[in-house]
């Protein structure tokens, strides 16, 4: 009985500490907004992005059109992604809301370089929205939406978040004329790129399938050299009908250029596959002593 009940505490402790950092998430995202891109007339993209133009417009509190606009896309997310996306999802946008409300009068830290807004303001926004993404929540529901359109259109998820921005952008050239639409752009693409790299994290792993005339040999070499352990597949050839031993490694990002090289001298002629992975957990995927 206690064990169960620590087992629920524990899962408890978890919920918390998660809805605690889509909190922390959504006031960095609010900061880079309120304190960067808003006051340099740049915008996000997203409802976040359309929320700002709406406010410009019509002046209605920000944090006010930010609550109001997601509301659909939160029922989306129940709809399609399940109850704790969506609940994540109505604390961090929630906060978000309440974060830009409370730093709408916040100073300006940066003023008039357009190059240093874009960065500063993209990575800060992407890290903010990273790490609500992360813990289980979103910030912005456009991608909910693309993901639902995905399903009935044939293009990919990602073409339509494009598609979908792109709009936004056209909406944002109104209100920050074209070089703050541009702007909006390219500061919306490097949040992209930080929100990717917070959700992987920096210690992010490849996977290495590798089929070679020297199995053995080669599962030897990245054991003593590299200190990974390795799995057999057994494949066969469509066209020869030959069966072979397909090498499977995960290794770290940093062990990537190593790895390479131990093919390439083992067997320059091995056919190989790298796959991106973005979290491993479990099995026994730990470095051995190669001293």
């Amino acid at each position: 009985m206690s064990t169960i009940t620590e087992k629920k505490r524990t899962s408890t402790l978890k919920k918390v500490l998660r809805a605690i950092a889509v909190i922390i998430g959504a006031f960095i995202t609010a900061y880079g907004l309120e304190a960067i891109l808003i006051p340099n007339n740049v915008s996000d993209g997203g409802v976040t992005g359309l929320s700002i133009v709406g406010s410009q417009l019509i002046g209605l509190p920000l944090g006010l059109l930010i609550a109001i606009l997601n509301i659909p896309f939160i029922f989306l997310g129940y709809k399609q992604i399940g109850k704790s996306f969506a609940i994540y999802s109505v604390i961090g946008i929630a906060s978000l809301a309440f974060g830009t409300s409370i730093m709408h009068h916040i100073p300006t830290i940066i003023q008039g370089d357009t190059l240093l807004v874009t960065v500063i303001g993209g990575i800060i926004i992407g890290f903010g929205m990273g790490l609500a993404l992360r813990n289980g929540g979103a910030l912005d529901g456009i991608d909910m939406l693309a993901v639902l359109l995905a399903r009935k259109l044939p293009f990919g998820t990602s073409d339509l978040i494009l598609f979908l921005n792109l709009f936004v952008f056209i909406v944002v050239s109104t209100v920050f004329g074209l070089q703050g639409a541009f702007l909006s752009g390219i500061a919306y693409f490097i949040a992209s790129k930080v929100i990717e790299l917070v959700e992987e994290g920096l210690s992010g792993s490849k996977t290495f399938k590798i089929i070679t005339d020297q199995p053995e040999l080669m599962v030897e070499t990245i054991r003593d050299r590299l200190g990974r352990s390795a799995t057999y597949n057994v494949v066969e050839g469509g066209y020869s009908n030959e069966q072979f031993k397909e090498i499977t490694c995960v290794i770290n990002r940093l062990e990537d250029s190593k790895m390479k090289e131990i093919i390439y001298e083992i067997d320059k002629h091995a056919f190989v596959a790298v796959y991106d992975v973005a979290e491993v957990k479990g099995g026994n995927f730990k470095k051995h002593n190669i001293h």
